[in-house]
């Protein structure tokens, strides 16, 4: 096993590792945009339409950092925010999930599907972090980006629908999304600052 993980943390930045999780990610983007087209569709006014993807901006996000990665860059300021924004909404689409089907919620395929993937969001920001260069400044930005979303989502109500049952809580998910984002800030600097020592 720990010649696996060995292995496994050898791989995170070789080309053929990256270019599958650039696939991935990118595929994911794309389905994640069309599974908010309808959202889209109904959210006006129209400017307001960049703050209702969530989870799949976050995923471009994090693709553009593989890229770099990839081609030997390194842009902080974008790692910081795909970081942030992927730990935070792979972790946020799995936790809504679970206290949807908590409140009676049926769970479908889709919904597992969504779990795991999401799921996968949240680890991958974890796994890079080793790579970010990442200082305060550049978590300074992501707060920027993740506490706009909330402060947008909930009082305008364009946040991602959620089940029938979870949304007359939609504020208590909204107060659980902005302590996810606070969350989701110190973990990614918290462990670029770990890397940093280590290395």
């Amino acid at each position: 096993m720990e010649y696996f993980w060995h292995w496994f943390k050898g791989s995170l930045r070789k080309s053929w590792f990256l270019w599958m999780m650039i696939i991935i990610n990118a595929l994911g983007s794309i389905y994640g945009f069309y599974w908010y087209k309808d959202q889209m569709d109904q959210t006006y006014p129209a400017i307001l339409r960049i703050f209702v993807p969530d989870s799949p901006t976050a995923s471009s996000l994090f693709t553009l950092v593989l890229i770099a990665m990839l081609i030997g860059r390194s842009i902080p300021w974008l790692e910081a925010v795909a970081a942030v924004a992927n730990f935070k909404y792979g972790v946020w689409c799995v936790g809504v999930i679970l206290a949807g089907a908590a409140l009676g919620s049926p769970l479908y395929w889709e919904h597992y599907m969504l779990m795991l993937s999401h799921a996968g969001m949240a680890v991958e920001a974890v796994l890079y972090a080793r790579f970010y260069s990442i200082k305060l400044r550049h978590i300074g930005y992501a707060a920027v980006w993740v506490l706009i979303n909330d402060l947008l989502d909930y009082p305008l109500k364009i946040y991602p629908w959620l089940s029938t049952e979870l949304d007359p809580y939609y504020m208590r998910v909204g107060w659980f999304t902005l302590a996810l984002s606070l969350f989701s800030l110190w973990v990614i600097y918290a462990l670029t600052r770990h890397y940093k020592k280590v290395n």
